[in-house]
């Protein structure tokens, strides 16, 4: 942890994630708030929200923001996706707590921006995630699981160094992905599938109903996702004592150890 602790890399790092969420926060719960604002002449007028667009929005930003700060920070932006990187033993876990906090902090500054700049809207619920209406816990929960292990096993999917056949785009895959998880949970859960965008509405909206399923949905559908990756379909080499000294003090070529001056290049790790 003290290696990565003094290292100004890592904290680019943090930094990276934290703006990196607080722009896709943004983007995407404002396009899904923007339904509200259609303007006819000079009035404006309700009507249904467009699903596909949300969608759209919020996979593109996710790609939009990995292209950006992929080959700084690898491009989480979501715990779910941190804790898989995790189990997949590609972080350590002071990297792993930082970039959730960061994740969480940038959702809700995000959030913050967001009520102001919509601070008109009767009822503004802020994107606040939801069980929709007949469908109990254990359903919600079951699709923000089956939404999230997509995006993870997607994730550690298209980054993996070991693949020599992935000549697409890695960020656009990802984005992809999310859109997916969104045009199917959408109508059922309002599709968290990330934890810390969950808490941001949540928080500013002051409404923690149901919150923990999209805690408990994503940390599963993520894990699960890393153990059955890692340990069936394309498993690791490395025993236990090499991933603990990962979970320790990370992956030691992820940092340039010889210098960390701004010239110091981060290739973009599996995310």
């Amino acid at each position: 942890m003290a290696s990565e602790f003094r290292k100004k890399i890592f904290w680019r790092a943090v930094v990276a994630e934290f703006l990196a969420m607080s722009l896709f926060i943004f983007i995407s719960i404002g396009s899904a708030l923007g339904f509200n604002f259609p303007v006819v002449g000079n009035k404006t007028s309700t009507r249904s929200q467009d699903n596909v667009k949300v969608s759209l929005a919020f996979g593109l930003s996710i790609a939009t923001m990995a292209q950006s700060v992929g080959h700084i920070s690898g491009a989480h932006l979501n715990p779910a996706v941190t804790l898989g990187l995790l189990l997949s033993c590609q972080i350590s876990i002071f990297k792993a707590l930082m970039y959730i906090l960061a994740q969480c902090l940038g959702a809700v500054v995000a959030t913050a921006i967001l009520s102001g700049v919509t601070s008109s809207l009767p009822g503004n619920s802020l994107g606040l995630n939801a069980l929709s209406e007949g469908i109990n816990a254990g359903q919600g929960l079951g699709i923000e699981i089956i939404a999230t292990f997509q995006l993870v096993l997607c994730v550690l999917a298209t980054t993996d160094r070991r693949r020599n056949d992935v000549s697409g785009s890695a960020p656009l895959a990802i984005g992809l992905s999310v859109a997916l998880g969104h045009l199917l949970a959408i109508d059922y859960t309002g599709c968290g599938i990330n934890p810390a965008r969950s808490f941001g509405s949540a928080l500013f909206a002051n409404n923690f109903e149901n919150h923990w399923i999209f805690w408990v949905g994503p940390i599963i559908g993520g894990a699960s996702a890393a153990l059955i990756y890692d340990f069936i379909l394309a498993p690791r080499t490395s025993d236990l004592t090499d991933r603990m000294k990962v979970w320790t003090s990370g992956q030691v070529e992820e940092y340039d150890l010889e210098g960390d001056d701004m010239n110091s290049r981060v290739e973009m790790k599996p995310k």
